[in-house]
């Protein structure tokens, strides 16, 4: 058996250690100098004819010879018979995260070569389609009937991302082991129907991403769902890492079925290349069912096999099992509800902004265009585009001669970010200019523009909330909008979300959330008397810490700066900094330097205060130091194998990360669990309330005017429900603000409507 190791570029691993066999060595590039290898920097003369294997080291070689871009996704699985993909060993030195990846990925190619591992493929009469009905209602019989199994696996096949935007192609079903049926949808009549229905109710449904799945079935079917489990947030509890919880990932990684998708994904690569369509504009629907069937149905036999084996490891974690069962498939049910009842946006508003900054835009840029440098700047260049950061910089640096910030950017070129515009703005009226531009423009394209074409029949625009987006737990937002990113310091966009007629908008945000969880989870008796007494927060810590001749209420306007600082040195121990940090950013916030000195006599000050605080904070960072993870409140495990870097500022980084997930998926667990909890109220009790959506630490939600007393109290209720996570006599703070947009009325203020 011949045997191909390609790298690279040369380098000096010695691969014998890794593998038990003869191989031959080779590197896609020869000049071991080069960083980041190009297309013309190839020149290995390799046959790959001449060879039954090739191991393929790092993503540039993988990509060479497979075309295919995620090595991570492949990692030690066979590709085409002969590719095995290896991420490079290199890694472990300085992120030992990935040494369980590649030691498992090598232990994989030996029982490839060996032959005692192949990749499998399901026989036709064990993974087929269906375009009957009476072929389908037997199937289903058989389905609700079979009592080796409390479950069935399921996924749909959809015309779209979201389900009123297209329609259902079919459903595939698996109810035993390696075996699985792709459904026409139009076979499902009325008996199919019932039938559905009835396994739905008597078994556990088995979902991958469960919570797209349920809004088309319920959308489109009107079936309900009593017991339904999810294999990606199963995942997610053996690895919160982003981008680790798709199906084909999965499939590839803990089933022997490989890519088995590789087939369809050519047959659409030669369809787009037919057809010329590009691939943002292709659908499922433009697959013939007879192209799609197998590959539809082995979708089903898949989510079966994985929940086989993640239910097996979960139950052996009690606290993985319950932040899954309570957090998890409670919050995947709560925020298919969110998802549905839509955000409300004003049309009218949303017209009418759009159309007043373009006229914003267009004046600020013929009053950039009036300026004499930039006339200068556009009759030598041919002209100017305020987006190019080439030609910012050379107006600003060349033609009016200001002087760079020392701000750089990752290639060493002068910044002229935000923060780089707003200094340069102290010297010269152009950068403000340019920042405002930049501003609207953003606000229009990314949110103006996008949102108008994409808001339902009904006003509503339906987006993504994700309870896997997030290392720390948090939630995250995607698809239609990111209501996680909306612009705080401009109106337009909040104010464009609008209750109808009769009806309010309710927004509740904790307040100083993460910070109440750390005095509670770190029992320190002088941080929690500052919940106790009440008051303004950081102004009590402000006058605490500095020892302010004044009393609280009077922080703010007599000693705003070291309010500001107080609020800086809070937040930056709770995650970890130190005073180089903590001094930059008080510098950034109050507008005055606050040198490292200075910071850390302020930290001195603030753990001799609250030395309980600082005793959880140090303990917590030795035991991730100690055990590369640490656990919740609620039962979240945060791995942070990082911690055993040998680069030392990687591992730093790990720790700082551990104890800032700590922290935030506490406080978001707290408003997530309160939210549910409301949901299920709205439901029993038959209120009109909508919430649609959660946005870092606060619940929105439109309300009738006539529920929001009753709306307002009860979510306090389940907010500050003792979670075994409270102050005694001091719940954790609940701020409300009610009004007819998000805005709570500046948007009115801002384009004078009032």
């Amino acid at each position: 058996m011949a045997i191909a190791l390609v790298e690279t570029t040369p380098s000096s691993i010695n691969y014998s250690k890794y593998f038990k066999f003869e191989f031959d060595r080779y590197a896609l590039c020869s000049d071991s100098s080069k960083r980041k290898i190009l297309k013309r920097d190839v020149d290995i003369e390799i046959d790959e004819n001449a060879y039954d294997y090739l191991i393929l080291v790092g993503s540039d070689a993988f990509k060479f010879f497979t075309k295919k871009t995620s090595i991570t996704e492949y990692n030690g699985k066979i590709i085409d018979d002969k590719f095995l993909p290896l991420l490079n060993p290199a890694m472990m030195k300085f992120k030992p995260e990935a040494k369980k990846a590649i030691e498992e990925a090598i232990e994989d190619i030996h029982k490839y070569v060996s032959g005692e591992l192949t990749q499998k493929k399901i026989p036709e009469d064990r993974c087929y389609g269906i375009t009957d009905s009476k072929e389908l209602s037997r199937f289903l019989i058989k389905a609700r009937d079979c009592e080796d199994y409390d479950f069935v696996a399921l996924d749909s096949e959809t015309s779209a991302l979201y389900c009123r935007d297209g329609y259902m192609l079919g459903f595939s079903m698996s109810y035993e082991p390696e075996h699985g049926v792709y459904v026409d949808c139009d076979a499902i009549d009325q008996t199919c129907e019932a039938l559905m229905q009835q396994i739905f109710n008597k078994k556990r449904v088995v979902f991958h991403n469960a919570k797209f799945d349920l809004q088309w079935f319920q959308y489109h079917f009107n079936f309900e769902f009593p017991h339904f489990e999810d294999t990606m947030l199963m995942h997610y509890m053996f690895d919160e890492n982003p981008g680790t919880h798709g199906l084909k990932t999965l499939a590839l990684k803990h089933t022997d079925y490989g890519d088995y998708e590789a087939e369809l994904d050519n047959w659409i690569t030669d369809y787009r290349k037919r057809t010329g369509i590009l691939k943002a504009s292709f659908s499922y629907d433009m697959v013939p069912f007879d192209v799609m069937r197998h590959y539809a149905a082995m979708d089903a036999i898949v989510t079966f096999l994985l929940f086989q084996k993640f239910e097996k490891a979960i139950v052996k974690n009690e606290k993985l099992t319950w932040v899954y069962k309570n957090i998890l498939i409670e919050g995947c049910r709560f925020l298919t509800q969110v998802e549905s009842n839509g955000v409300p946006f004003d049309s009218f508003r949303l017209e009418k902004a759009q159309k007043i900054m373009q006229e914003d835009i267009d004046n600020a840029v013929e009053k950039l265009q009036s300026y004499p440098e930039v006339k200068a700047f556009i009759k030598a260049k041919g002209g100017f585009n305020p987006n190019s950061t080439v030609q910012l910089r050379s107006l600003l640096f060349d033609y009016i001669g200001l002087a760079p910030t020392g701000k750089k950017t990752g290639t060493g070129a002068d910044s002229t970010d935000a923060e780089s515009l707003q200094k340069l703005a102290e010297d010269h009226e152009i950068p403000a200019l340019i920042l405002e531009v930049r501003q609207k423009v953003k606000i229009k394209t990314t949110y103006l523009d996008k949102i108008i074409p994409n808001l339902d029949m009904d006003g509503r625009l339906r987006t993504n909330f994700n309870l896997h987006g997030t290392t720390s737990g948090r939630l995250s937002s995607s698809g239609k909008l990111n209501m996680q990113q909306l612009p705080r310091d401009n109106p337009t966009v909040k104010g464009c979300i609008k209750a109808k007629d009769g009806n309010v908008i309710v927004a509740m945000d904790l307040t100083t959330a993460e910070v109440y969880c750390a005095a509670v989870l770190a029992d320190d008796k002088n941080l929690m008397k500052v919940f106790k007494d009440g008051g303004n927060f950081h102004s009590t810590i402000a006058k605490q810490v500095f020892r302010l001749p004044c009393e609280v209420e009077d922080v703010a306007e007599h000693y705003s700066i070291e309010r500001q600082q107080a609020k800086a040195v809070t937040f930056g121990i709770m995650y970890g900094a130190g005073p180089a940090k903590i001094s930059e950013q008080v510098t950034k916030d109050s507008g005055k330097y606050f040198s490292p000195a200075e910071a850390k006599g302020v930290i001195d000050d603030y753990f001799m205060a609250f030395p309980k605080l600082k005793a959880w904070l140090s303990n917590t960072q030795k035991f991730i130091q100690a055990n590369g993870f640490i656990y919740s409140h609620f039962g979240r495990k945060r791995r942070l194998p990082n911690v055993f870097s040998q680069d030392k500022g990687i591992a730093s980084h790990e720790v700082r990360s551990g104890v800032n997930a700590l922290v935030q998926s506490v406080a978001s667990d707290v408003n997530l669990l309160g939210a549910i909890d409301m949901q299920k109220y709205i439901v029993q009790t038959g209120m009109k309330a909508k919430i649609f959506a959660l946005v870092h630490d606060s619940i929105l939600a439109e309300v009738p005017e006539d529920e929001v007393e009753l709306y307002s109290k009860k979510l306090q209720e389940f907010v500050q429900a003792d979670r075994g996570l409270s102050i005694p006599g001091a719940p954790i703070g609940c701020d409300f603000d009610i009004g007819g947009d998000y805005s709570m009325g500046k948007f009115e203020k801002f384009y004078d409507l009032a």
